[in-house]
């Protein structure tokens, strides 16, 4: 798993390192303008930290700037402290919506951003500290920033697309590793397995000790147990669905619903409800298999609730899109353990194999879907469920 995970311990720490070092490089060694003044481009990385390290690490670099910048002396100090401040607390907000923007949007941006920033620096150093430079000398120096911005944007986004690709085949492969071995032993394992529970089933129900009949349950709820699993090799194996049928989604929320009342009464789970019924939406795919991903998805939300809670489910509609917002009050998982869903036998509970949310994925995605997973620790999880809506009149 290191290769799968080096980007993010590289964004979280290293990344912050570069952007600090080159943060100081920038300011130790800038280029002469003439007429005394000193620039440089100290900007570009601090941006660059607000954008793709977020606030808290963006704010430890203008902190950083800042203590550089007063030791290293000179006027222009207060331009700079009020010209920069100014650019994160707009760098802080822009942040939270950045990571989500397509590629073109995020150029756009970061080079915006620039611009603002160099404006404030523009008037700050005419009003504070009376700084007057002739035009050219501006306008080289903002097409100095605005160009830099751009290529480290652009080439920052080309290593982050890099790390995904690898990280999306290392899971691919594990997956493929995976669906071919349980295309080919599942269906032999569980003949076997059917066979020695019907026998067992007879010893249970025939004249012998209680002691003996508690064995027999055990091993019976253990065989039913390794079915399960098997089962859920076979939909991993084969997730797409058989026959395309139309499926009102509300009416297998219900269904879901009912079957998991009971586990949600007893881990004292109140289950909430959020969608118009008389706006009903159709989506394809097969019945069955998606009650089975919905009914995987609500069980871990119920039993990491373990001293109970609320369960939410909320369908929204947007653009041919089905949003299906399955959220819960329990107790929340890491980014790393986001990153992870999804993998054979990676789990976050004490006992369990990994395998439902593994076929959850992939009845998914075999109907054209998605999952995206939003989680705080000691606060909740919200699985959001994409699926494109069909036409109420196709059969």
């Amino acid at each position: 798993m290191k290769y799968s995970y080096r980007f993010e311990r590289f964004k979280d720490t290293w990344f912050v390192i570069f952007l600090l070092i080159s943060l100081a490089m920038c300011m130790f060694f800038p280029f002469s303008f003439g007429n005394g003044f000193t620039w440089d481009l100290r900007r570009v990385p601090l941006l660059l930290g607000f954008l793709y390290a977020g606030p808290k690490n963006g704010f430890l670099l203008l902190a950083a700037l800042f203590l550089i910048r007063y030791f290293v002396g000179g006027s222009g100090f207060y331009v700079t402290l009020w010209s920069y401040a100014a650019m994160a607390v707009l760098a802080a907000l822009v942040s939270k919506h950045y990571i989500k923007m397509p590629l073109k949007q995020k150029l756009l941006s970061s080079v915006l951003l620039v611009f603002i920033s160099l404006l404030l620096t523009y008037f700050a150093a005419i009003k504070v500290s009376d700084i007057h430079l002739t035009t050219d000398m501006w306008i080289v120096y903002f097409l100095l920033n605005i160009v830099s911005m751009w290529i480290a944007t652009a080439i920052w986004e080309v290593i982050k697309t890099n790390f995904d690709i690898l990280q999306k085949l290392i899971k691919a492969e594990k997956l493929d590793i995976v669906s071919n071995l349980a295309a080919s032993i599942s269906h032999e394992v569980r003949n076997p397995l059917t066979a020695s529970r019907g026998f067992m089933q007879l010893s249970h129900e025939s004249s012998v000790s209680p002691e003996i009949k508690e064995y027999i349950r055990l091993s019976i709820q253990e065989l039913d147990r390794a079915t399960d699993i098997i089962n859920d090799y076979l939909t991993f194996a084969k997730p797409t669905p058989e026959k395309m049928e139309k499926i009102l989604v509300h009416q297998e929320i219900y269904q879901v619903v009912n079957i998991l009342t009971p586990l949600a009464n007893m881990n004292s789970v109140n289950i909430k409800l959020s969608f118009k019924e008389n706006e009903p939406f159709y989506v394809l795919g097969e019945r069955k298999k998606l009650e089975q991903a919905l009914i995987n998805i609500m069980k871990n939300g119920i039993e990491a609730m373990e001293s109970g809670g609320e369960m939410s489910i909320r369908v929204e509609y947007e653009v041919r899109r089905l949003f299906i917002n399955i959220s819960d009050t329990g107790k929340g998982m890491t980014k790393m353990q986001i990153d992870r869903l999804g993998e054979p036998y990676f789990t976050t509970k004490e006992k369990g194999t990994g395998l439902g949310l593994m076929v959850s994925f992939s009845i998914i995605q075999s109907m054209d879907g998605s999952i995206t997973v939003r989680s705080e620790i000691d606060k909740g999880t919200c699985f959001s469920i994409v699926l494109p809506v069909t036409a109420a009149e196709i059969s």
